[in-house]
């Protein structure tokens, strides 16, 4: 298989690198392939067998003000490379496409219901891609040893303040993106042999904490005293876009594929965490 990954050089880019060193992979990063320039797109994609779609508009709260560049990129870029590559397209999407007021795990066919720009835009991007045939996998509260997460901001102020307020009001699934990857590309492998159809898949975790319960884990199995963590509320907080309260996926779509959900997100913290510190 030759492979194609944009948006390589963010942190689930870069994971999907080491996971498919040695194999005929072209990486390319936002600076080297714009997804919104069509021609560009046919150019790079010409003679790839599958295309991971990593490349996104990735502020949040920025986009409240800028719905529109947000969505240009989102959206419309992706139904453009959704034209172009159909099935042979797995494309990168959120739990940020729901509403947050679900009390059990999300299902794969749960109808859209974004509550911000940013998840509107996504939403856009999804549709296109689904009728296009290609393939959507929905991952959330993602943090790796590249780039900024949340996980390595909570040990950097934990070096600058004796306690930290975290919020205790949203429930969801730290994933660890490196076994993200994994799962990406045995799911395009899955895809070339007929066991996985199209359609969406959730990327995440096994069980859910809120961010208080993550960050207290994270200074725990870094050595730090896990009671500098306090329980706060969202209010305490405001930010310009609204974030769903409830962000924990299921993960009936596997079935049947030969590709396994992730592990429990305590498991994937534990084994990244030594990473995270140095």
């Amino acid at each position: 298989m030759r492979w194609l990954i944009t948006g390589a050089g963010g942190m689930l880019g870069s994971d999907l690198r080491a996971v498919l060193a040695g194999s005929d992979v072209v990486a390319l990063t936002r600076a080297e392939l714009d997804i919104s320039d069509l021609s560009a797109v046919r150019a790079a994609v010409d003679g790839v067998d599958v295309v991971i779609n990593t490349a996104a508009w990735t502020n949040v709260d920025a986009a409240e003000t800028s719905e529109s560049s947000a969505t240009a990129v989102n959206g419309h870029a992706v139904a453009g490379l959704a034209s172009v590559l159909g099935s042979r397209l797995i494309h990168i999407s959120t739990d940020y496409v729901f509403d947050g007021s679900a009390t059990s795990p999300i299902a794969e066919d749960t109808p859209h219901a974004p509550i911000n720009a940013y998840g509107r835009g996504k939403a856009v991007g999804e549709k296109a891609v689904l009728n296009a045939g290609g393939y959507v996998v929905r991952t959330a509260w993602l943090y790796g040893e590249h780039g900024p997460n949340f996980v390595r901001t909570m040990l950097r102020l934990a070096a600058d303040r004796e306690t930290l307020d975290v919020v205790d009001d949203q429930v969801g699934p730290p994933t660890w993106s490196y076994p993200l990857a994994q799962q990406l590309v045995a799911l395009a492998r899955a895809a070339a042999a007929g066991r996985a159809a199209p359609g969406a898949y959730h990327g995440t975790a096994a069980g859910s904490t809120t961010w208080f319960g993550l960050a207290q884990a994270a200074f725990a199995l870094s050595g730090l005293d896990p009671t500098r963590v306090r329980p706060t509320t969202s209010d305490k907080f405001p930010r310009p876009a609204r974030r769903p309260a409830y962000s924990v996926l299921g993960h009936d779509g596997w079935a049947g594929t030969g590709v396994d959900p992730l592990p429990d997100w305590h498991t994937m913290l534990k084994e990244v965490m030594p990473a995270l510190i140095r």
